[in-house]
């Protein structure tokens, strides 16, 4: 059964229009040709991510979001993601956007990661901001 989940740690912030976020990350799975198994959004601290990051990959450096994929069947997605409001806000900020606006950024960019998008070099950085640019687009719903 397709469900995704929002969870908090270290923090108390809790996503609007939670619905709205659900429909659209199941419509940017299925344009992908991925259906949803469970996917866990864990919004947390920039040290509570940090410590993540240290622990399983051995990165020692703030990031806006750890992906892990526990998919078991191939046109299913399931993970659990991991993501910094710290480096949400600090990046909406940088980049002059607003923090809703930043938020879906890095959600639908861990919706990729699992559909299988990397982004280690400029062509798949490349590649995986346009993707982001159109699943944003797609949004049937506003930002307030």
């Amino acid at each position: 059964m397709a469900a995704i989940h929002f969870f908090s740690e270290e923090t108390d912030f809790v996503p609007g229009q939670k619905m709205a976020i659900r429909e659209w990350l199941r419509e940017t799975a299925r344009h992908e040709g991925f259906g949803i198994g469970e996917l866990n959004f864990i919004f947390c601290s920039d040290h509570y991510l940090l410590s993540i990051n240290q622990q399983y990959l051995q990165h020692d450096t703030y990031t806006d979001i750890v992906t892990f994929d526990n998919s078991e069947k191939q046109d299913q997605l399931a993970g659990d993601i991991f993501i910094s409001i710290d480096r949400v806000r600090e990046n909406a900020r940088k980049y002059q956007v607003r923090e809703e606006e930043e938020l879906h950024r890095v959600i639908v960019h861990g919706v990729l990661h699992l559909c299988g998008y990397g982004d280690k070099g400029p062509a798949e950085k490349k590649k995986m901001t346009e993707k982001e640019d159109y699943f944003l687009a797609r949004r049937r719903f506003s930002i307030r």
